[in-house]
């Protein structure tokens, strides 16, 4: 067929150089429609002056009509000239000019992803995409987008680029990880240690890594480290300890069987592999954050015995370890097992330790292994020990330090009585009472609430009823106002300690309270000291008394409250207002102070144990009249529901209640 008449580039040329914006449009269209027919190509313009003068126009158009219509005219161009014009378009110059309408509207987007998608057939083009600034960032946020068609393009060319392992690094440093994963999985040898060190450098979001780990990521790694050379191990390691700190890939490791190759090698003494035992220990202090880690029943006491054996940086990762599987919530044997291996004995060495880290840690360690309190963790802890938590408690150290040795002190059994002896001679309440008012007022934080629970734990010791010495010394202290305060401001469990404490004073009421008024007294003491509970003169000093302390009403909001953890405790200190000889007096109390919806609310949301002490409490407030006729109609419904619907065990003291709201005969089945 004859050749179709050729066009008159010289005439393109003075309208693509002289034209406005809308001559460009149309003579950019003639272009590409000439280019389309095989009436422009490299013969016809044979200076190369046309492409040129388009790209310099691209570069400068004002318009997105204008530069789209360029981009169509040099995609059709780049299939039909060749030699320097096909190098000018390919310039870095010009896949600049391209690059930046990646960032326009969506017309001029997906004719630059066209064009780049062309030119992308040509290999120095794929290098210099690359090294454009911006490019695959755009291009990266171009395939996440939801337009139809164009995030599809630009997933091709990143695709076509991913041929290139450094456009594979920047594509993971705008978050696109999938050809990284591919280059680990299928890679040569130094390509995977190219992608594995570019992981263990990179700053990586929570997101990030968990989906670096949903992509596949962590298999190909662990195998790097379990079968490759020493830089393989190195570089696998590197990037499986930055990813190990999200808990989902830390699963997926576990669920790999690393942790047992990673003990194996902190266990080495190959010189070659020494350099690697660091990041193996740092990446077990990750993976220990799992609770799946309890599956390996052995990993603690392998750690265990490393502790002495290792470098201060491995003994804090181990430490961290340890730390983390032991405070598990199902990781009640696998504390036991680290005590039988000897785990207090071996730390309490660390208590003097200089390194700050790692005696936090150590001590944060022990407060774990002294949460399931016995006589014979007790004796592990000698009087110099006990004097080394005192002395850290005193001192100026941290609130993570202090934090952990109050907590220690707090989970040692409260009946051994040479602890409490060993405690009292060192000065210990006034120093936690200057603790706890240096610290209830600062703001909330979690180790400001694990100290108080801690300061509220070591005062249960301080106000047990059987010593009434020690409750002395306790109230002389000031350690009732700090429970006061608790009950307002500490955490659902200070409550519960505070709320204990303040029961156990309440107990020892009735054997210190005196005769209302005693005849030799010539002057009538006030009204004010007058208990209506215990009818006698109550002060706090003298009797405990808890009515007195103003405990009453911060002890029914913890009931009225969302949280159930501390409600047991809380009923066992009001029922100490209820004792046989003083029930009328403290079920008006309790009324008073609009206890008794606190008592239904209680009876119907809370655990068996509360249940059954609320409803003890119900049944002798409705023994009296008043209470019966105010309340009566209110309960009613409630208890007839319980004990139709509620645990068995119930049923016995809620007929009592029943019958003396008259509902039931004193004859009924349900006694």
């Amino acid at each position: 067929m004859p050749r179709t008449a050729a066009a008159d580039v010289e005439d393109l040329l003075v309208r693509v150089k002289n034209g406005d914006d809308a001559e460009l449009v149309d003579v950019a269209r003639e272009v590409a429609a000439l280019a389309g027919d095989g009436r422009l190509g490299e013969d016809d313009d044979e200076d190369g002056l046309l492409v040129p003068a388009l790209l310099a126009r691209l570069a400068a158009a004002g318009t997105a009509e204008a530069r789209v219509s360029v981009m169509a005219a040099l995609r059709r161009l780049a299939g039909c000239v060749g030699g320097e014009s096909k190098e000018r378009l390919a310039s870095i110059e010009a896949l600049s000019s391209i690059v930046r309408s990646l960032s326009r509207d969506a017309d001029e987007q997906t004719e630059a992803i066209q064009v780049l998608l062309d030119l992308s057939e040509i290999p120095q083009v794929r290098q210099r995409i690359g090294r454009i600034k911006g490019c695959i960032v755009m291009l990266v946020t171009l395939r996440n987008a939801h337009e139809s068609g164009t995030n599809d393009d630009a997933d091709k060319l990143l695709h076509i680029l991913s041929s290139n392992p450094q456009n594979v690094l920047l594509m993971a440093e705008a978050g696109y990880f999938r050809p990284l994963i591919q280059y680990l999985k299928e890679g040569s040898d130094m390509n995977k240690v190219l992608m594995a060190t570019a992981i263990s450098k990179m700053f990586l979001s929570e997101q990030m890594k968990s989906s670096l780990g949903e992509d596949g990521a962590i298999e190909p790694l662990v195998r790097m480290f379990k079968y490759g050379n020493l830089e393989a191990k190195h570089s696998a390691l590197g990037a499986i300890r930055n990813l190990s700190s999200s808990l989902q890939n830390a699963e997926l490791l576990i669920n790999s069987a690393i942790t047992g190759p990673l003990l194996q090698l902190l266990f080495s003494v190959t010189s070659a592999l020494m350099t690697l035992r660091e990041p193996a220990s740092a990446i077990l202090a990750a993976i220990a954050k799992s609770e799946r880690i309890l599956l390996y029943k052995d990993v603690a006491p392998q750690m265990l015995s490393l502790l002495n054996l290792s470098s201060p940086v491995i003994q804090l990762h181990l430490l961290r370890a340890l730390i983390s599987i032991s405070g598990h919530k199902n990781a009640k044997r696998a504390r036991s097992k680290i005590r039988q291996n000897g785990g207090v004995q071996l730390l309490l060495p660390f208590l003097t330790e200089k390194n700050v880290d790692i005696k936090i840690a150590a001590l944060n360690l022990t407060f774990q292994l002294s949460k399931d309190p016995s006589q014979e963790l007790a004796e592990q802890f000698r009087e110099t020990h006990l004097d080394i938590l005192v002395k850290i408690i005193s001192s100026p150290t941290s609130r993570d330090e202090k934090a952990a040795a109050v907590g220690i002190l707090s989970n040692l059994p409260v009946t051994d009585k040479k602890i409490t002896e060993i405690l009292t001679r060192a000065n210990l309440l006034p120093i936690l009472i200057s603790l706890f008012e240096a610290n209830i007022t600062s703001s909330a934080t979690p180790r400001r609430m694990w100290l108080l629970e801690g300061i509220a734990g070591v005062f249960i010791r301080f106000t047990v009823t059987s010593d009434k010495k020690l409750q002395s010394l306790a109230f002389g202290c000031g350690v009732v106002p700090c429970l006061i305060k608790l009950l307002s401001e500490g955490s659902v469990d200070a409550k519960s300690k505070a709320a204990t404490s303040l029961g156990q004073l309440s107990e020892s009421t009735m054997a210190l309270r005196k005769s209302k008024s005693p005849r030799w007294l010539c002057v009538p003491p006030s009204a004010e000291s007058y208990c209506i509970v215990h009818s006698c003169q109550c002060t706090v000093k003298s009797t405990f008394c808890l009515v007195k302390a103003g405990a009453v009403n911060p002890l029914l909001r913890i009931l009225e409250g969302e949280e159930r953890e501390a409600d047991v405790q809380v009923l066992e200190a009001l029922a100490t207002l209820m004792q046989d000889e003083i029930w009328e007096n403290g079920s008006r109390v309790i009324e008073k102070a609009s206890g008794i919806h606190a008592l239904l609310r209680v009876a119907e949301a809370g655990d068996l144990s509360s249940q059954e002490k609320a409803i003890w409490m119900l049944e002798r407030i409705f023994r009296l009249d008043d209470h019966k006729e105010r309340y009566g109609e209110i309960a009613q419904a409630l208890l007839i529901d319980l004990a139709q619907k509620g645990d068995p065990s119930l049923k016995p003291m809620i007929g009592k209640i029943l019958a003396h709201l008259e509902l039931l005969q004193t004859q009924s089945s349900y006694f």
